[in-house]
């Protein structure tokens, strides 16, 4: 693998599983970019938020994207959510000549499945108490973000797939 590849979604839709096993498939590093802005700022992404500020961590969020894309090493990189929907970061992705963009396409019904148990981890979804609420939720949430997504390069439908059949579609894409 030359290229470095960004993997870029809506929370759910399977960033961090199908990034680290396809870093793992490709013997590449695997980096999440949350977890980044964490280590390096020493401070949770939902303290960062509570205490300075969403504007705040979208300016991190952009100085890391930025920093992290700057090294040229092949990795496989998962976005958050909204990276891409802030500043010019998805132009600024899809901009780059030694990367691959990729959209997990995910459909409300089965992000509100998956993500419904995990909502008291997810401080955007943790007040959300049903499954249809959830998914109401996502599928307005979704249709705001779908435009930035939709400028990656390839898009995958992740629904009722299992994670080793994407994690090799995907590596076929990357040849």
């Amino acid at each position: 693998m030359e290229k470095s590849l960004v993997l870029m979604g809506y929370m759910g839709s399977g960033k961090s599983v199908i990034g680290r096993r396809l870093a793992e498939f490709k013997s590449v590093k695997y980096i999440d970019l949350d977890h980044y802005i964490e280590s390096n700022e020493k401070i949770s992404i939902s303290k960062m938020f509570k205490q300075r500020g969403e504007l705040y961590f979208r300016k991190k969020e952009r100085f890391y994207l930025k920093n992290l894309l700057s090294k040229n090493f092949p990795c496989v990189i998962s976005l958050g959510g909204g990276t891409p929907c802030y500043f010019d970061n998805v132009d600024y992705i899809i901009q780059k000549k030694n990367l691959q963009s990729i959209y997990l396409k995910t459909s409300p019904s089965a992000l509100a499945m998956r993500l419904f148990e995990q909502r008291e981890h997810r401080p955007m979804i943790a007040h959300l108490n049903s499954t249809m609420e959830l998914e109401e939720f996502i599928a307005k949430h979704l249709f705001e973000r779908i435009p930035f997504y939709l400028k990656a390069k390839h898009h995958i439908s992740t629904d009722d797939q299992p994670i080793e059949d994407l994690v090799i579609q995907i590596s076929r894409l990357l040849t």
